[in-house]
């Protein structure tokens, strides 16, 4: 692991006390200056706040156009859409990157533990991938599938290598949309049915085919989108209508209780009667396909219960279904357990979609499946001009080659198994932390009004946080139906001296919001 901005495997800032009940002791703190300057859109007295770990990177001075004529460009030139993405009251203006630092044009740091939206794996520029690309760079940039090139078949070999028999073949494509539009066909194909389920609150991309995947109101548009696709209920054992104390596998469980034996879920029966009865009512006799995310992503973190999603293949191939496993977010290692998010449910699925992670945040994405069902792709002519590119797969190759030797799956165990423990203390401390969840570095905390009526925070108050946690020198990202979860999603390459300053400031962030309502 390259050792220029901290350590891996670095001492607690905590020691092995709760920091909640000494944070002041135990926290270095300073007062306002560097990245704090920045005037917060939250009109509070300053407080002292937590001082950001070091970082021996000098990032090269910005020397581009004026951050109002960024604005202007962007509201004007760029779809409105691109402003209506951006994050923050005040946008942040991003010059540079390393590992998991981020600098803005005027030389602020921040720690980013969005990583680009889960894709920036292994650090932002990460020098053993920067090499990689560069000399890529330097020998073939582009051609396509029509030729044969050394890049494509070495990383299709590598990738193959660390998912189980049967899942062999590989198909590349440019992203995760991409991916599980091309999944949908395939699996129409190989079975001859049409109806795909997936689940409710899931994200698998923004494609025609992908958004009727997707079962989230905000992406979804006024035309016929769906497409053969129907959604079940999530089996979400925090907001759902069932949970309990050990429905899931994560090392903080829910604050609801239940009666459940050992080995026994009441929750997950009750959730599997749903699918059942939508199996009854909604869809043909004979299906196409299962969609799911082990952990949901954009939906928030959603983990369901331990035996939902093997109980679930089941019944779907008992339809004539394939299972694919939506990786997109939760692949390469990121919940640390496991490289797959499926490995984690005990679980084989049919096919397996992959993107963001697994080129660090360049382009790319794959489908791997197996022989018998690519051999059913082969009905036509598909055809991608840009997947598995030579440069794509340089790139991945050294992302699959730097998560091994620098142990960041280790790493994202780890570090996410601490974060998530000090988290569960904040939710016990703080009446609107309502539910913390996750594997590894793949993480929701979940916002609400209070404990005992679980109703989502308002949007005015999670963006009220979210900017003070950005003040702070902190950059996390947002998601759930409602809004009312905050995601951090790292990159793998975190340490605990920086979960350390995270939880000092979001614990900060949250007192501010309480102290003035």
């Amino acid at each position: 692991m390259h050792k220029v901005c901290s350590r891996l495997h670095g001492p607690s800032v905590f020691g092995k006390t709760d920091p909640w009940n000494s944070v002041d002791a135990c926290v270095r703190f300073h007062k306002v200056g560097g990245v704090f300057c920045q005037k917060s859109a939250v009109k509070h007295p300053p407080p002292v706040l937590p001082q950001i770990p070091p970082c021996d990177f000098k990032p090269e001075p910005y020397q581009g156009m004026s951050k109002d004529h960024l604005l202007y460009i962007r509201k004007n030139n760029c779809n409105p859409m691109t402003m209506k993405v951006t994050y923050y009251k005040k946008p942040v203006f991003i010059n540079q990157g390393y590992m998991q630092w981020l600098w803005d044009m005027d030389g602020r740091r921040y720690l980013d533990l969005f990583a680009g939206i889960v894709t920036v794996s292994v650090g932002h520029c990460n020098p053993k991938v920067t090499e990689t690309a560069e000399k890529q760079l330097r020998r073939l940039w582009h051609v396509t599938a029509i030729y044969v090139y050394p890049q494509m078949q070495e990383y299709a070999e590598k990738l193959a290598s660390l998912l189980p028999d049967p899942l062999k073949v590989v198909y590349f494509t440019n992203s995760g949309s991409e991916a599980n539009d091309l999944a949908v066909l395939m699996a129409r194909l190989h079975t001859g049915n049409f109806d795909v389920i997936t689940l409710r609150g899931s994200y698998h991309g923004g494609s025609p085919q992908a958004t009727g995947l997707t079962s989230n109101a905000d992406y979804k548009y006024p035309i016929p989108s769906s497409m053969g696709c129907h959604n079940t209920m999530c089996p979400d054992v925090f907001r759902g209508l069932w949970g309990g104390s050990h429905c899931r596998d994560s090392p903080v469980q829910t604050i609801r209780e239940c009666s459940c034996s050992p080995g026994q879920c009441q929750a997950n029966d009750m959730y599997i009667s749903e699918l059942k009865e939508m199996f009854a009512t909604t869809v043909p006799n004979r299906i196409a396909a299962f969609f799911a995310e082990p952990i949901q992503g954009v939906g928030g973190a959603v983990q369901f219960p331990k035996n939902y999603l093997k109980d679930t293949y089941q019944l779907v191939r008992e339809k004539g279904g394939i299972c694919i496993a939506d990786e997109v977010q939760t692949g390469f290692g990121r919940t640390g357990s496991h490289f797959w998010g499926f490995q984690g449910h005990n679980v084989l699925p049919d096919m397996v979609t992959m993107a963001k992670g697994i080129a660090n945040g360049f382009p790319m994405g794959a489908v791997v499946t197996t022989a018998e069902i690519a051999r059913s792709f082969g009905k036509g002519v598909h055809f991608n001009t840009f997947g598995g590119n030579p440069l794509a797969c340089a790139i991945a190759s050294s992302v699959l080659d730097t998560i091994k030797e620098d142990m960041m799956q280790e790493n994202s165990a780890e570090v996410g198994t601490y974060l998530l423990t000090e988290l569960a203390k904040l939710r016990d401390k703080y009446e609107i932390i309502g539910d913390v969840r996750g594997k590894g570095l793949l993480i929701g905390v979940e916002m609400v009004k209070d404990k005992a009526s679980r109703d989502p925070l308002p949007p005015e108050a999670m963006a009220e946080i979210f900017e003070d946690t950005k003040d702070m020198g902190v950059l996390i990202g947002k998601g759930g139906l409602y809004g009312q979860t905050f995601r951090i999603k790292p990159p793998m390459c975190i340490t605990k001296d920086d979960a350390d300053f995270f939880l000092a400031v979001f614990n900060q962030a949250v007192q501010n919001y309480m102290e003035k309502r």
